[in-house]
């Protein structure tokens, strides 16, 4: 698979880098961001956070507003954040152009009903397809952890515990926890998945941590903001919490006072998410 360079920007003693690719999987182009730490080198690869952002976003969003390149300088964690989305001339987007369907919308989901199903297929491009290339690719480990914002702490959620033998940590913030009962989710869904609402459930993370099992678990981080203007009618952070419960699945869940939706909420806390997750890619 060939790499296309795209942008180079030092940071913090590493370096910033966005790349181009074709993606077989989503069957387009794809774009994503790579910061790799001081010192990262083929003698010492270095452990991945991938970072998935919300609707609307792309791979700069998060590399450009929430300030993470000191702090994984300090620790030796690359971050590898892609687009939300497949992108590009042929790729279905919604008709009317609303921002929760479509471009930029990918739900990190394998859509499975046309038009959307031969380019939306996010789950399996950030499971296998993206990590691979980043692992052959870049002075990178095989030791992984998976971090996001609303759609893409869903994304998160939804990937680590589906795959809990490839994430050593998984955190969110104000991610939408059970998008089978919310407006953003249940028209994605819809869209997406069809109406056999059975197969919703294995992309809602509410259904996956109460009937969780007996497998390893992911020690899990959520932040959420008490004055996130989506917090009741989209996010559902309770639904998450009594999910765990019943599963008996201990993930620490923290209600932020004051904080909001935005990247304000999350350059103030992903010093703590980068630390959280370190403590568990260098065990």
């Amino acid at each position: 698979m060939v790499l296309e360079p795209i942008s180079s920007n030092c940071s913090f003693g590493g370096w910033h880098r966005q790349y181009g690719h074709h993606s077989s999987v989503l069957n387009c182009a794809m774009r994503f961001a790579l910061y790799l730490p001081p010192g990262a080198s083929a003698e010492a690869p270095v452990p991945v956070l991938y970072w998935l952002s919300g609707l609307t976003c792309s791979d700069e969003n998060f590399m450009q507003k929430a300030g993470a390149q000191r702090v994984a300088a300090e620790l030796g964690i690359a971050i590898v954040a892609p687009d939300t989305s497949p992108r590009g001339e042929g790729v279905a987007d919604d008709p009317e152009g609303a921002y929760d369907l479509g471009l930029g919308a990918g739900f990190y989901i394998n859509a499975t009903e046309p038009p959307w199903s031969r380019h939306y297929r996010m789950y399996d491009y950030l499971l296998e397809e993206l990590p691979a290339l980043v692992e052959a690719e870049f002075p990178v480990t095989g030791q992984r952890a998976i971090s996001g914002h609303s759609m893409g702490g869903h994304g998160a959620l939804v990937i680590g515990l589906r795959n809990p033998e490839r994430y050593r940590s998984i955190s969110a913030f104000s991610p939408i926890c059970n998008p089978v009962n919310c407006p953003w989710g249940r028209k994605a869904f819809s869209a997406y998945l069809g109406e056999n609402q059975q197969a919703w459930r294995a992309y809602d993370a509410c259904e996956l941590l109460a009937h969780f099992g007996h497998r390893p678990q992911p020690p899990i981080l959520v932040d959420q903001g008490d004055a996130d203007s989506f917090l009741v009618e989209q996010l559902k952070p309770d639904a998450l919490t009594e999910a765990a419960r019943e599963g008996k699945y201990p993930i620490r869940m923290r209600m932020q006072p004051g904080y909001d939706h935005s990247y304000y909420f999350i350059a103030s806390f992903i010093e703590e998410h980068l630390r959280f997750h370190h403590s568990y890619l260098v065990t």
